[in-house]
Formats: structure tokens, C-alpha cells, sequence
């Protein structure tokens, strides 16, 4: 389990297309500390298995399924990632609770930039709209943040200084893909009402 804070600003050094899979090799010194073969790492978003570990770098693995469902097929060597180890049992909960399971994939739509902070527009795939409320918690690339407005088709948040500075965020522009997992919770809510309802009849 993650929490969407991000620990640091990686980057791919390595891709190597498996046919119906791909290895990243990636850099991040501080995630890397300490890391183990079969340890999990968050990369935008997406949990990740440590397949090998030597320095600064570790190589993952990732199957077609996932390259489908997320935008780490658009990754390739100096792209920029947002990287997260998992949260330890008794640590502090800074965002939300994350798996790394990515529900699907929006896009940058636009950027108003204001003198302290900037709202970011990103569209909202049909299949999980109704997930995301206002005020509610999402994660965009591996990042907890809280929804600003939520439509049908798209939905804002709005970006500090710090969120800007450390993230993906901070660069990428409107056509550029980004991760995103909604809720937990929500999803099962959803599941749950809908069981009940089904044994009702």
C-alpha cells in the first residue's frame, strides 16, 4: 500500500521491449536504499516489482496488461517518473490510501497558472467519473490530491509550489497522459450497495 506522497523525481535509463512485455531500468537514490529483489515500487502510479537492484538503479518488469492500462507505455529513456515506496505498518498516512492499481488513463487538458498555485485540468475516463467527487482524493500519477471541481468528462485540482517542484506535475502540459486511481473505498461502497440491492429482490 502506498500513500501518493511522492518520496522523489526519478528517471528511466533503460527500456528493453520483452515482445509482450518491457523492463525499465530506473534511477531513484532514495527509493533504492535498502531495496530487495521482489520489493514493490510505485512508478507514476503504478506498483512495480524490483527485479534486480545494483546502486542507484533497479529494473522492473511490466506485462502487457499494464503497459495497456497505464501510460507507462509512453515512458522511454530520460522520461521523468514519480517514484514511491510503500507506506511501513504505524507510519504517518499523509495522503490517501493508494494500491498502485490504475483505473485508467486521463489527459492534461489545460493549466492556469496563479501567482501562488496552479489549477491543473485533467479529463476523466467514462468508466470512472462517478468515483471521483469534490473534495474527494485522487491519485494523478502516483500523487494524492484533492478534487477541485469534478464533471462528467474532466475534473481540477490544484498544485502548491512543492507539488510543482518535486512531480511530474510540475511539467507535464496539456496532451500529455497521466495515471489515475480513484478510491478504494468508493469502489467498494459501489460493490456493496449493489449486492445489497441485489438481495433485496
Amino acid at each position: 500500500m502506498f500513500t501518493g506522497i511522492v518520496e522523489e523525481l526519478g528517471e528511466v535509463t533503460a527500456v528493453e521491449n520483452l515482445g509482450d512485455a518491457s523492463r525499465f531500468r530506473l534511477r531513484g537514490p532514495v527509493v533504492t536504499e535498502g531495496a530487495r529483489h521482489g520489493d514493490s515500487i510505485a512508478v507514476n502510479g503504478v506498483c512495480l516489482t524490483v527485479v534486480e537492484h545494483e546502486g542507484d538503479e533497479f529494473t522492473a518488469d511490466v506485462m502487457a496488461e499494464t503497459l495497456k492500462r497505464s501510460s507507462l507505455g509512453a515512458l522511454a529513456v530520460g522520461s521523468r517518473v514519480n517514484l514511491e515506496r510503500p507506506t511501513a505498518v504505524g507510519a504517518r498516512l499523509g495522503g490517501h490510501i493508494v494500491q498502485g492499481h490504475v483505473d485508467g488513463t486521463g489527459e492534461i487538458l489545460a493549466r492556469t497558472p496563479s501567482e501562488h498555485w496552479e489549477i491543473v485540468k485533467i479529463s476523466l475516463p467514462a468508466n470512472v467519473s462517478r468515483y471521483v467527487v469534490e473534495k474527494g482524493s485522487i491519485t494523478v500519477d502516483g500523487i494524492s490530491l484533492t478534487v477541485v471541481e469534478a464533471a462528467s468528462d474532466h475534473f481540477t485540482v490544484s498544485l502548491i509550489p512543492t507539488t510543482l517542484a518535486l512531480t511530474t506535475l510540475g511539467v507535464k502540459q496539456p496532451g500529455d497522459p497521466v495515471n489515475l486511481e480513484v478510491d478504494v473505498i468508493a469502489k467498494y461502497v459501489e460493490r456493496l450497495l449493489a449486492a445489497g440491492q441485489e438481495a433485496d429482490r
